[in-house]
């Protein structure tokens, strides 16, 4: 037998594989390749920000063994924490729009997190008042608060984008991103500028209807 062996489910996030897209682009027009974050124990890119979070509130002392977790979400970052707070013991609420679906609510269960629905009409800004209200009820708690924590892309700066410039040995003109939090696009952009210079480009890419970088309204 050779290789790892892990001590715990979180040490196998990031590290992601980097497929060259070989059938979709035209030959001789560019080589495209595909960082494959679903490789991730959870599923998605969230899960990389879902441990730095939690991590730096631990290394910081604002987060203490037992201590409950809330947070708002509508997507893989809400999977990321309760996967992490299942490995580290953190009793985890969440707070989602109802209009998530029954298979993500029921992932999200499995993993052990509670569950606050909110009206869909109010989608995330209805969930993110609720979260701040459970917050003020109880004093003990850590919200992570994943659209201004610092470690969201502190960790794309330190894992993600390393692994871009090693993986592609630094020849690189463009990197794309879609947009939700930001932090991917906005950590791995940094590095890769302040590491390749310049000339490498960062391509954000939002949701029509919450069009924020593009100066429109956010969405819902």
């Amino acid at each position: 037998m050779s290789g790892r062996i892990y001590n715990d489910i979180t040490e196998t996030i990031g590290g992601t594989p980097l497929v060259r897209l070989s059938r979709m682009v035209e030959k001789g027009m560019a080589e495209v390749c595909v960082k494959l974050e679903s490789f991730n124990p959870a599923g998605s890119v969230k899960d990389r920000i879902g441990l730095s979070m939690i991590a730096a509130a631990e290394a910081s002392g604002r987060l203490k063994p037992g201590m409950a977790v809330i947070e708002a979400t509508s997507g893989n970052t809400g999977i990321a924490l309760a996967m992490v707070c299942a490995q580290r013991g953190y009793p985890l609420t969440l707070v989602m729009p109802e209009t998530m679906s029954l298979e993500r609510r029921r992932l999200l269960q499995a993993y052990g997190a509670k569950l606050v629905l909110t009206p869909g009409a109010k989608g995330m800004k209805g969930a993110m008042a609720e979260a701040e209200r459970l917050l003020s009820e109880n004093t003990e708690a850590f919200m992570p608060g994943q659209f201004e924590n610092p470690a969201n892309p502190a960790v794309h700066r330190n894992t993600t984008a390393a692994e871009v410039i090693r993986d592609t040995g630094g020849r690189l003109d463009a990197f794309v991103a879609g947009v939700g939090t930001g932090g991917t696009v906005a950590g791995v952009g940094k590095m890769l500028k302040a590491s390749l210079g310049e000339r490498v480009q960062v391509i954000a890419v939002e949701p029509a209807d919450s069009a924020v970088l593009s100066g429109g309204e956010p969405g819902p």
